[in-house]
């Protein structure tokens, strides 16, 4: 192993940090993301219970905020629970932006390394050519043991470019999916919460376990 990174030049130490920073941010966002971490489906009816029984306070609005980014949406919402419909909406809207921002943590990143990773192996690639081509200005093509050195930087870097960008770029696009289903979700629960504080409708929890 050793030797394939040192075969493929000093290209090959940039590419190894993408691989470190990638492998992270998977990692991290497989963790972060897991639908019962971001969109707990009991908070809804625990709410419908709090407001039936008027057990609605402070400290239980923050230990909502506290227990996930739906819980911080819901309790914006219950923080304007007394206010109008358009004032209970503009604050849960407030607040989902920002979760949203950072459930897309790291993304811009991940996306980057993707984009960049083939360009940093075609770059290894040119440099890897360029050592040829000086290799046979000066010594001809009578030295192929030279040549090989140059050839193998070249297709080594474009390589490992390639085995970095492939994976990088299939998470990001998988991740930037989840996220889309993670906010459809948070935004139907939000659209619960404000049809019940303002009487659209009788919330049924039995209704709510079945789906």
């Amino acid at each position: 192993m050793l030797e394939f990174f040192r075969a493929g030049g000093w290209i090959m130490l940039p590419l190894f940090i993408c691989v470190i920073i990638a492998s992270a941010i998977i990692a991290e966002r497989f963790w972060s993301l897991q639908t019962k971490r971001i969109s707990p489906p009991e908070l809804i009816t625990q709410i419908w219970q709090w407001l039936r029984y008027n057990q609605v306070d402070d400290n239980r609005i923050q230990a909502m905020r506290n227990n996930s980014p739906l819980g911080q949406i819901l309790a914006a919402g219950l923080v304007n629970r007394e206010c109008s419909r358009e004032i209970t909406r503009e604050g849960i809207e407030d607040v989902g932006r920002h979760v949203t921002v950072e459930l897309e943590r790291n993304l811009n990143t991940l996306g980057t390394i993707a984009a960049i990773a083939p360009l940093m192996g075609l770059l290894g690639t040119v440099i890897g050519m360029i050592k040829v081509f000086a290799v046979i200005t000066t010594e001809g093509v009578g030295n192929p043991e030279t040549l090989a050195g140059g050839i193998s930087e070249a297709l080594i870097t474009t390589a490992t470019g390639l085995v970095i960008a492939i994976p990088s770029l299939i998470f990001y696009r998988y991740f930037r999916g989840k996220i889309s289903t993670l906010v459809v979700d948070m935004e139907e629960q939000a659209m619960k919460l404000i049809e019940i504080l303002h009487g659209d409708r009788q919330f049924d929890p039995d209704d709510e376990e079945n789906q």
